[in-house]
């Protein structure tokens, strides 16, 4: 029965006309992710000090009134921690400011604004041609354990959980009976037991019931047509039931990316197939390269994601996010955070930056890693703030003249335990990214790359505006020095990136890669479609009533 209803809405779903954005929409975007409460003030203070536990003041509104700093650096999508009401109390973690303990799955939390609030954020993106991706918490709900406040104390067994206090999972046959996780690496007990049991409950929810499958994919209808919403980071995708994230995608109707924290390209390419991801087993890799010297475990993870993974240039590339160290936090090396960002924004993937990476901050476990942005005054003149937005403008300019730069997969074309020389796009719009963790105390060299270009071109260092010239047979010397990053473009198609004393070509839609001629055939063919899949669904419902 649950299966049988659940194709029919699936194919329902696949039947509705739709404008939302998908896999080939997000693939050309860049993301910058910030946590509501930790962005911006409403009344624009940039001194007003912050309590790492506790909700600081951030808002949707502020957010607003801040875009042309995140704008401003190129990027054409928003990624916002969680909207939905959060549990009200004080507790030994603190306050639910993040988003990630909910109660109301159908109301907004307050602390942040209004629903109107969080729909003019959707207007005023939109406004801006930038998507609006929402964080959203799929696995579980939340309550303080009973008695003193700060709560204390651990759940055992008999505990009673009010589960009325919920919604819309309300009952306590929505949830997993209560158990501890005793092996995160068995999937049995990370799937089917509570994440927490320890100051802050998270019931955990059974997303193989066909009632928490059909709520939750109600729940999620609404929330992305109430605010317009083009995308989802899926919390915790590797704790729910496989089956169910699929699911829940497709009742969503936009594309998203679920979070399935592991080192390893298998567990994490084994979701490829029913989600998009954040590429976490590349992320590890990418760290261990530039503050542990080991380029070769990079490239090899990269090969092994591009092997395993599906749909590659839909997975999600980011050095920082609210669970991890920041970048700084490992190295202050400015060189080092150059190369990881350039790396971020140039690789195969959907680049992500979180708040304050650009004006390279620290911090280190949780909540450290989530100081707030404000106290840096939004300095555009930071020069990872300058160098995000010139590799974001490169991006967009390659994207722009030849939407094959996302789809053609980067090609390694020298490596060594400290660089690393990748090319990426097909001839006119090629870019050869050359990326060191030698440091700012890394010495001078040439490096000698094979079959860079085409031979005799000239090409430009987008970083220092240098020109260069392939020679008699295509190989570039580069010129290292101090371990700073080169990325290389053909001088002749630079003309309206803005770059290095070009004009900036106005007009260009942001992700420049869905045609007009694409959308008309997908609708012609979705309309061609129509007559079958109405035909299957009636056939499908009316087995469900036998």
């Amino acid at each position: 029965m649950a299966i049988l209803t659940w194709l029919a809405v699936a194919l329902i779903g696949l039947a509705r006309p739709t404008t939302a954005a998908q896999a080939g929409d997000w693939a050309s975007r860049s993301i910058y992710q910030v946590i509501t409460d930790r962005y911006a003030l409403p009344n624009g203070s940039t001194t007003a000090p912050c309590n790492l536990n506790n909700y600081c003041g951030g808002t949707w509104s502020a957010i607003i009134d801040n875009l042309d700093y995140i704008q401003n650096m190129g990027f054409t999508a928003l990624q916002i921690s969680p909207v939905d009401k959060n549990m009200p109390q004080d507790t030994d973690s603190g306050y639910a400011y993040h988003g990630y303990w909910p109660v109301d799955k159908y109301a907004v939390n307050e602390n942040f604004g209004t629903a109107a609030d969080l729909k003019n954020l959707s207007d005023a993106l939109h406004a801006r041609d930038m998507y609006l991706l929402v964080d959203v918490v799929i696995n579980d709900m939340a309550y303080a354990i009973p008695g003193k406040e700060p709560g204390s104390g651990q759940l055992g067994p008999g505990a009673v959980t009010d589960f009325s206090q919920f919604n819309p999972f309300n009952q306590a046959e929505y949830y997993h009976p209560l158990c501890n996780i005793t092996n995160w690496n068995n999937a049995t007990d990370y799937q089917g037991c509570w994440f927490s049991t320890q100051y802050v409950a998270l019931p955990d929810l059974d997303t193989e019931s066909e009632a928490v499958i059909t709520m939750s994919g109600d729940w999620i209808k609404s929330l992305v047509a109430n605010y317009s919403i083009d995308g989802l980071r899926i919390d915790a995708a590797k704790h729910v039931d496989p089956a169910f994230l699929p699911l829940f995608i497709q009742a969503a109707g936009v594309y998203a990316f679920g979070e399935v924290d592991s080192a390893t390209a298998p567990e994490v390419c084994a979701y490829s197939n029913l989600t998009g991801l954040e590429n976490y087993s590349v992320y590890y890799s990418m760290i261990q390269a530039f503050t542990a010297g080991n380029m070769t475990g990079l490239s090899q993870m990269l090969s092994a994601v591009q092997e395993l993974c599906e749909n590659a240039p839909s997975l999600e590339n980011f050095a920082e996010n609210q669970d991890q160290t920041r970048f700084a936090s490992y190295t202050d090396d400015m060189a080092l955070a150059q190369n990881a960002l350039t790396f971020v924004m140039m690789a195969d993937g959907i680049p992500k930056v979180y708040q304050g990476q650009e004006q390279h901050t620290q911090g280190g476990a949780t909540p450290d890693n989530r100081r707030p942005l404000w106290t840096t005054g939004f300095n555009t003149q930071a020069p990872l703030y300058n160098l995000t937005a010139t590799l974001n403008a490169i991006r967009n300019h390659a994207i722009n003249l030849d939407g094959r730069w996302v789809t053609q997969p980067s090609l390694e074309l020298y490596l060594d335990n400290s660089t690393m020389a990748m090319s990426k796009g097909p001839q006119d719009v090629q870019t050869l990214t050359v990326y060191s963790n030698q440091g700012t105390h890394g010495g001078s060299w040439q490096l000698f790359v094979p079959n860079a270009f085409p031979p005799n071109s000239q090409v430009t260092d987008i970083l220092t505006c240098t020109d260069v010239y392939s020679d008699s047979i295509g190989h570039l010397n580069v010129s290292m020095n101090a371990g700073v990053p080169h990325v290389y473009f053909p001088t002749y198609n630079l003309d309206g990136s803005g770059l290095c004393g070009r004009s900036l070509k106005t007009g260009w839609i942001n992700n420049g890669t869905t045609t007009n001629a694409a959308k008309s055939s997908a609708s012609q063919s979705m309309a061609g479609r129509w007559p079958t899949i109405v035909a299957v669904v009636a056939l499908l419902m009316g087995a469900c009533l036998l």
